[in-house]
């Protein structure tokens, strides 16, 4: 086993979290609202602005407890800033009002 906490602290400012559970319920989940659409648009508002896998990554996750069948949750660390209802159309706004519109805001909070 390696600890890496000092390394990844170092490097990560942001890690956007999109839960993409998919449950066989009459309860919503967000893998059944859009999540793999919701995390490919996230990913790709990085990219589009190299800012992908530099300081910030983007992880899918299990239930984060906001789920709705409007859209997936969403939480940014360690921000402490959680989302739901979080649509792919949703995330080019979230992520600019997160991290400026160029994502040069990372590392300013």
């Amino acid at each position: 086993m390696k600890n890496r906490t000092e390394e990844h602290r170092e490097r990560l400012e942001a890690h956007v979290f999109v839960c993409t559970t998919d449950r066989d319920s009459e309860h919503a989940s967000c893998g059944g609202a859009g999540a793999d659409e919701t995390v490919a648009a996230a990913k790709a508002w990085l990219r589009d602005r190299d800012a992908f896998w530099t300081s910030v990554s983007v992880s899918t996750t299990s239930c984060l407890g906001l789920c709705s069948e409007r859209g997936t949750a969403l939480s940014i660390q360690p921000r402490n800033a959680w989302y739901s209802d979080v649509t792919p159309a949703d995330v080019p706004e979230l992520l600019a009002s997160e991290f400026g519109p160029d994502a040069e805001d990372i590392d300013d909070r």
